[in-house]
């Protein structure tokens, strides 16, 4: 397993990690199976989605905004980062991507991405390969 650090700059934020996931594969060697990318934190997540057009990312994250905003009547969370947590839920905390021939077995336009809830802070993802 690995463990990989990034740093979130927005309070919500999506940042993609294909890249490091890439590399991540390329040092087991192996060429066949499953890779896991998970997420150790409650106010952020894991997700695939398109990773060509940043307009997505941006709808994304304006949608979450929407359905889910930051300050809300009734929340009870004394850390007022209730909208974080749900966030979180709702997208969740890790992906399961297929590996062929050593490649991720992602969509044309697919990409992996970090989604930072609850930001700006220092973050870690961790990526587990499994060989067929």
């Amino acid at each position: 397993m690995q463990t990989f650090t990034l740093l979130s700059r927005q309070r919500n934020q999506m940042i993609e990690i294909t890249d490091q996931v890439r590399e991540c594969l390329a040092g087991t060697g192996n060429r066949d199976g499953t890779v896991f990318v998970y997420c150790p934190h409650t106010t952020a997540a894991i997700t695939i989605n398109e990773a060509y057009d940043p307009a997505v990312v941006h709808d994304m994250l304006l949608w979450l905004q929407r359905a889910v905003p930051h300050k809300q009547e009734g929340f009870r969370h004394d850390e007022g980062n209730s909208d974080a947590h749900i966030k979180a839920s709702l997208v969740g905390s890790s992906v399961t991507v297929l590996v062929e021939k050593g490649e991720l077995m992602l969509g044309r336009w697919q990409g992996l991405f970090f989604c930072e809830f609850d930001g700006p802070r220092q973050r870690t993802f961790q990526v587990q390969w499994l060989p067929a």
